[in-house]
């Protein structure tokens, strides 16, 4: 059972504990420093309550804080992440067309179901200047910020932002910066699971980027993402369709060789979905993340310490 899990203030839902844990692999911290970026704008109509607590949605230092034990914990301590700059804004983000929300349009659109603004997406060059944390990244006092909004705030789950940057989950954005970072992109009306599902796409664009040259039959993360051994994201071993982590039927998968990575001899195993969380998608993420490879030494060229690259994108090549 993953009791480490268990013991935290915010607890999965009874029955649902994976049955092995590995936390035998402890690895050396990368310690990330990360601004914390809220948009939480007050609504007129509601006596001037920011629009998260209108709402009822969850409270972004609550969820920051389960995120980071979350990735410490499956990493075997490696994503050691600090906040160190904390800043919230109250106005609605620009969108790539230059529509902005306001309090009254924003509501009609949630409460009544008026179709949302299309495009969606947020301008994210106005946005990183209106943030103005520029010089701290290049400086290196900040690697990551993390963006915290409401639905249709127009944020990508992640997107990697400087020099060379590479698809990460969203296309990249091409603007001066003294190395490669990235972005993520909260909704707070989901919970910390969806946080990791962001986390682990992120994972599969770029360990798929960090493998581009590899062929077929060398490519580890490929053979990571088979559902005979890890699966991915939203395919678990038993999986037979996208977010089908509870799916009963027992099949045979080496996931279990991964712990022993980079010896990958061992036999494939009878598992079900009791192994990463019977259909919890935080539990399945946690499992899932678990699994990726945090030892030393290099393999074909490639670090067997993925997690060096998955925290760190400036050091990809």
């Amino acid at each position: 059972m993953l009791d480490w899990l268990l013991n935290w203030g915010n607890r999965p839902k009874a029955g649902a504990q994976p049955t092995i844990v590995r936390g035998d692999r402890p690895g050396v911290p990368i310690p990330l420093n990360v601004a914390l970026i809220v948009h939480d704008p007050p609504i007129p109509e509601r006596g001037n309550l920011p629009l998260s607590k209108v709402m009822g949605w969850y409270d972004p230092e609550v969820l920051a804080a389960q995120y980071i034990a979350d990735l410490r914990i499956c990493s075997g301590g490696i994503a050691d992440y600090r906040i160190v700059v904390r800043r919230t804004f109250t106005d609605f983000p620009v969108k790539i067309d230059g529509f902005r929300y306001n309090s009254a349009t924003y509501l009609a659109a949630w409460e009544r179901r008026i179709p949302f603004h299309q495009p969606d997406e947020a301008d994210y060059e106005r946005l990183l200047a209106e943030i103005g944390l520029g010089d701290a990244i290049d400086r290196g006092e900040i690697d990551e910020i993390w963006l915290f909004g409401f639905p249709y705030a127009g944020y990508y789950e992640s997107r990697m932002i400087g020099p060379a940057a590479f698809w990460c989950n969203a296309p990249p954005l091409h603007i001066p910066a003294a190395r490669r970072y990235i972005v993520m992109g909260f909704n707070v009306e989901r919970d910390v699971g969806c946080m990791l599902e962001n986390f682990g796409h992120r994972v599969e664009s770029i360990m798929t980027y960090v493998y581009r040259h590899h062929p077929a039959e060398r490519n580890l993360w490929t053979r990571f993402t088979r559902l005979d051994e890890c699966g991915n994201v939203h395919f678990a071993p038993s999986s037979t369709r996208d977010y089908d982590w509870g799916n009963p039927r027992r099949v045979e998968s080496r996931a279990d060789a991964w712990y022993q990575f980079p010896d990958l001899s061992a036999p494939p195993r009878l598992m079900d979905c009791a192994e990463w969380g019977n259909g919890d998608m935080r539990l399945h993420h946690l499992w899932w993340l678990d699994h990726l490879p945090r030892v030393a030494g290099e393999t074909d060229g490639v670090l067997n310490n993925w997690w060096h690259y998955i925290l760190q994108p400036w050091v990809v090549q």
